[in-house]
């Protein structure tokens, strides 16, 4: 009876843990060589990896096993000391529009694509339980008829945008 019961309770966290939203779709392609290079955050839910974290970068690029490399760094802003997490990611199919990263191997995490801008000058990061949310652009600040286009975007699927960190960029 333990173990049933233990079965069950394991089933039920597995079951609640993988909760996706069907309204989360990726973008249709992806041009890795377009996308891939350096990107400034401009937005993000708040999680543990990147707390207390000003000047936020992601930076792409191909490695010789055809992975993408990813490096993400940020300024602490209680100590302005520069911190770095190194990374691999790669796409689950020919889209190129939903990748697995992971900073720990062999733990992988969804990278979802879920709006680009035609000329690759913003791009919005989720993933299908929309635990995780990054704005990202190639500058460092996004025009307000942008930013505005994208929040409302985001608004219509249903994100909590009450709950977006303003990136700090200097």
């Amino acid at each position: 009876m333990k173990n049933i019961f233990l079965s069950i309770v394991v089933l039920f966290l597995f079951t609640a843990c993988s909760y996706k939203d069907p309204n989360i779709k990726s973008v249709q392609k992806v041009d890795l060589d377009r996308y891939l290079g350096s990107w400034h955050e401009i937005a993000r839910y708040e999680h543990r990896f990147e707390k207390d974290c000003k000047n936020v970068t992601a930076t792409y690029s191909i490695k010789e096993n055809k992975k993408i490399k990813v490096i993400n760094s940020c300024t602490k802003i209680t100590t302005n000391n520069k911190t770095e997490a190194i990374g691999e990611a790669y796409a689950v199919d020919n889209t190129n529009s939903k990748l697995k990263v992971s900073f720990f191997w062999p733990f992988y995490g969804d990278y979802w694509i879920i709006m680009l801008d035609e000329d690759y000058s913003y791009a919005v990061i989720s993933e299908p339980s929309k635990k995780y949310l990054w704005i990202l652009s190639r500058d460092k600040r996004l025009t307000e008829n942008i930013k505005e286009k994208i929040l409302k975007r985001l608004k219509s699927l249903d994100y909590d945008l009450s709950k977006l960190i303003w990136t700090i960029q200097e």
